[in-house]
């Protein structure tokens, strides 16, 4: 008897040591958000993957959109760091930067197979970013400024052309990537809302955040090879298209994990809570990915390939399943 007990308390913790999830941890975050500096660089160079997961199916060409009108997030020229290392270490893709609106035309934009959103936080409540660059140029004193004379009723129909063209855009079949405040572009656009697959609603105090992986097996998880993620970050909430879900999840937020004012916020806590997915938009592709806030995200070999896959699945160039699918943690 005491043998088989023995044997029953053997395979219980076996079983137990099976389903325990394993997290890889983020380096410990500064007191301030610094610039990149060099060795910051060849730090991000040295953990990047040496090739791409898929092989490009033709010569691809990124738009780096990095203009923000309202909150500053410090983190932003890291971002633009990470693309253009990832760029030029895997020979995925091509890097144009640009914070020039006009990109967006129909007639420039399509020159692009994707664009990256990063960070393009808008101003107030009104969160339209287009609308805010054009009523900076109303007040412009250069001379020759594009833009300057038009009416409140031109600028309005000028922003209007320019979310259009992104929107149709992605639909035509191109990709879109949308990094931490860059959901924030044009907030509270339904349209551009159900693009994204949800829009900013406020986020907790920055703070450790642990992340799983709603699906192990999937190609897009693959850089975490079945390892959680955790790290300090603020932790994004959505709402708008968040709420029919329409995307296929690939990290959830354990908001158990959270400190005790963010457990204690229904609104934190009244839901399952993804923080980076991938998704269709007519013959397009999306992927938004939350994290992070903090440079010290990227400082992990596994967050690097992670956004090198998001880009390339955006691209068309990897393939997976990104049929809509709602996986409870």
């Amino acid at each position: 008897m005491r043998t088989m007990n023995r044997a029953l308390l053997l395979v219980l913790l076996l079983c137990g040591t099976a389903t325990a999830r394993t997290y890889e941890t983020a380096p410990p975050v500064k007191t301030k958000i610094q610039p990149p500096t060099k060795e910051w660089t060849a730090k991000i160079e040295r953990l990047a993957p040496a090739r791409p997961t898929a092989v490009p199916k033709a010569t691809r060409r990124i738009l780096l959109f990095s203009l923000r009108t309202g909150y500053d997030h410090r983190v932003t020229p890291h971002v633009d760091e990470v693309v253009k290392v990832l760029s030029k270490k895997s020979g995925a893709f091509e890097v144009v930067q640009s914070n020039d609106i006009d990109m967006f035309s129909p007639e420039r934009i399509m020159e692009f197979d994707a664009v990256i959103l990063n960070n393009n936080c808008s101003k107030g409540r009104r969160r339209n970013l287009f609308l805010d660059v054009l009523d900076q140029r109303t007040k412009s004193k250069k001379p020759g400024t594009k833009y300057k004379d038009l009416t409140v009723e031109q600028r309005k129909e000028r922003a209007d052309e320019l979310q259009r063209s992104l929107l149709d855009y992605v639909a035509s079949g191109k990709g879109l990537v949308c990094v931490h405040g860059g959901i924030t572009l044009l907030n509270n656009s339904p349209e551009f809302s159900d693009m994204i697959g949800g829009s900013f609603d406020f986020h907790p105090p920055l703070q450790r955040v642990t992340l799983d992986l709603v699906e192990p097996d999937h190609p897009m998880l693959a850089a975490f090879g079945g390892k959680g993620f955790v790290h300090v970050d603020e932790p994004y909430l959505f709402n708008g298209a968040y709420e029919k879900k329409n995307f296929r999840p690939l990290l959830v937020m354990d908001v158990g994990k959270l400190d005790e004012k963010a457990r204690a916020d229904s609104r934190v806590t009244g839901d399952v809570r993804y923080i980076a997915w991938i998704k269709k938009h007519g013959k397009g592709r999306v992927f938004y990915v939350g994290p992070s806030h903090q440079p010290e995200s990227y400082e992990t070999a596994s967050m690097l390939r992670f956004y090198l896959d998001g880009i390339q699945y955006a691209l068309g160039d990897l393939i997976c399943d990104d049929t809509m699918k709602e996986n409870k943690p």
